[in-house]
């Protein structure tokens, strides 16, 4: 198995990132995925079998405290959890980066291009992402309710199993009448979210819904896609994918009409082609702060 050090823990022990990098390693264009909250890398199945297919390079890693990386105690922050994202690139040594960040990973996209000038980076993604500020304050009116995380934390605690297989339901729309995923998938997810550690699932939360990333998002100077489903209801379009189109009037902004936050797997291959088409689009690849590169 592979795995990139990010660091040390408190006692002294490495911090360990499981990844998977699929495709040739002289490929031009390299594609990083980052997973969403409260799944691993695996959550990627129908896009790693894909994308590596059109000649790119591929790579999804687990987020610290889920699937296969080291469950450390503490740093679920964004500044910490975007300095992971660079550690995966600079171990890596990968140029002309397209980041796709799902849900909470959009976060990490968002502080990745701030905190580290978006270094290596040529274009990013969003997809369904936590962008710009989830929470609902006075200055941010379209946000959701902080009673809503507050029950999201409520739950966990109280019984963390049955709180990811109600999750399940909701992440993909799964109703009486609507079934968009089979159950056998739902009892995948349930295995990919339970083996993360309790302490992560509850910190991960509570960071995706707090962090403010409106001035991470003026940052961002490279060509962007965001794609939300009109229908989620785990990251309801109105409090994100409107306002982050909003905030990157240049991004090219599709809405994918009656789907839900899991849209990865509801929407697999018209996401596949939608990612396709933004990646093999000639950029112009930010190399470092203050230098560009044309490819």
């Amino acid at each position: 198995m592979s795995y990139i050090k990010a660091g040390t823990d408190a006692s002294g022990n490495d911090i360990k990132l499981f990844y998977q990098d699929l495709g040739g390693s002289n490929v031009r264009s390299t594609v990083v995925l980052i997973h969403g909250w409260p799944l691993s890398h695996e959550m990627w199945d129908y896009q790693l079998a894909e994308l590596p297919a059109h000649g790119l390079r591929v790579i999804a890693y687990d987020r610290r405290g889920f699937g296969k990386s080291t469950q450390t105690w503490d740093g679920y922050d964004y500044d910490t959890l975007a300095d992971d994202l660079k550690a995966v690139l600079d171990t890596l040594d990968l140029q002309n980066v397209t980041l796709v960040g799902f849900s909470m990973g959009g976060g990490e996209v968002a502080r990745y291009m701030s905190r580290h000038g978006g270094a290596r980076v040529s274009k990013v993604a969003f997809i369904s992402s936590v962008t710009p500020y989830l929470l609902k304050t006075d200055d941010n009116p379209d946000g959701v309710d902080q009673s809503v995380f507050d029950e999201i934390t409520e739950n966990i605690q109280k019984d963390r199993a049955d709180f990811l297989q109600t999750f399940g339901k909701q992440f993909y729309g799964v109703n009486l009448i609507s079934k968009p995923v089979s159950q056998a998938h739902l009892d995948g997810d349930f295995a990919r979210a339970y083996v993360a550690s309790h302490k992560a699932t509850l910190a991960c939360a509570n960071s995706f819904a707090t962090t403010d990333f409106r001035n991470d998002l003026t940052q961002i100077h490279v060509p962007t896609l965001i794609i939300h489903g009109d229908a989620d209801k785990t990251v309801p379009i109105e409090s994100s994918g409107e306002l982050t189109a909003n905030a990157l009037p240049n991004a090219h902004y599709i809405i994918y009409d009656e789907a839900p936050h899991g849209l990865f797997v509801t929407e697999k291959d018209r996401l596949n082609d939608d990612l396709l088409a933004f990646i093999q689009e000639g950029v112009t690849v930010r190399e470092s702060v203050g230098t560009t590169t044309l490819y």
